[in-house]
């Protein structure tokens, strides 16, 4: 069976735009399972037929480039165990990171000098990963974002990472700029509304799919304001799976952006404990709805996040498809 969940950021306008949706596909199940203990939330992904995960390029020492995934919602940059011992990176022992369902240990490699774009950092720390899994050579966080501006052009389906700009302009093609601020370096938007509740926004574009904390979900169930479409598993870098309930929201409003009929995965995920957020309704932003703008574009150093819209000032349909 195949259940058609639609994120449709809408907007005033005369006619909408009609795209080529972005397809994930979900594993459904009828009973929820136990949450395993060893997932990592900040590298959590959906499981695929293709990899749709955009990355940029980035030198390590000034060998490569190499493709990272940029996750605004990891709070430390990683890099594949596989590169890190081609590269002969040194060892720097372990270190303990935030997971969907605790903390968890892991062996770090020391990166002396890594490039994107213009922008060198020098001697991080950073987790070893399984390149299998993460889908790519490693992962941008927000360690490393920290004075710069991700792009997303979606309809030239490509990323980049920039110097951010000094002042923040809104655009005469529709641009709406929605201003946040920074929790534990992640970009959060404090001022939200889902169907009428007050919720917490963090931009998470490490996650495909909209994640919404156990508080939000007890919020709305108790106003009946909850459709149960069923069970899914999140599948995470490292290969174990994250049960949760998938349903709709069914309009989210922030800074002037309106999402109607947004899918949304609800799951007990540490990592809303982590930024403090456990008892307070709260939703990671993932790359479904982001996906229904023409341009997304995240400036940690002034603490913005900017959409465009199309030419039309209506936004294009986002389908994700659970099977």
């Amino acid at each position: 069976m195949r259940i058609a969940l639609i994120a449709l950021a809408a907007f005033a306008a005369p006619a909408p735009v009609i795209a080529e949706p972005a397809t994930v596909s979900l594993d459904t199940y009828t009973e929820p399972q136990l949450v395993d203990h060893n997932t990592q939330r900040q590298d959590v992904r959906l499981k695929t037929e293709e990899n749709q995960r955009m990355t940029v390029p980035v030198k390590v020492s000034g060998k490569g480039p190499w493709q990272f995934i940029v996750d605004t919602g990891a709070n430390r940059t990683s890099i594949s165990s596989n590169l890190a011992a081609s590269l002969g990176l040194e060892a720097a022992g372990s270190t303990q990171i935030h997971t969907v369902s605790g903390i968890r240990t892991v062996e770090t490699a020391r990166i002396p000098d890594l490039q994107l774009s213009n922008n060198n950092i020098h001697d991080l720390r950073a987790p070893l990963l399984d390149s299998v899994n993460i889908g790519a050579d490693g992962m941008l966080g927000v360690d490393s974002l920290q004075s710069q501006q991700v792009v997303f052009d979606f309809t030239k389906n490509t990323m980049s990472i920039v110097p951010a700009i000094r002042k923040v302009v809104t655009e005469n093609n529709g641009a709406i700029v929605v201003y946040g601020r920074l929790l534990n370096g992640r970009l959060i938007v404090t001022h939200a509304d889902a169907d009428g509740n007050d919720i917490t926004v963090v931009l998470d574009t490490g996650s495909e799919v909209c994640i919404g904390n156990e508080a939000m979900r007890e919020r709305m169930q108790k106003r009946g304001q909850l459709t149960e479409a069923g069970y899914v598993e999140l599948q995470s870098v490292t290969g174990e799976k994250i049960p949760g309930q998938y349903t709709f929201v069914k309009k989210l409003t922030f800074g002037g952006v309106d999402l109607n009929s947004l899918a949304v995965v609800f799951a007990d995920a540490h990592t809303f404990h982590d930024l403090g957020l456990d008892n307070r309704p709260a939703l990671l932003l993932g790359m479904n709805a982001m996906r229904a703008f023409k341009k997304v574009s995240i400036d940690f150093a002034h603490q913005t996040f900017k959409v465009i819209l199309p030419e039309n000032g209506s936004l294009s349909p986002v389908l994700v498809a659970a099977r």
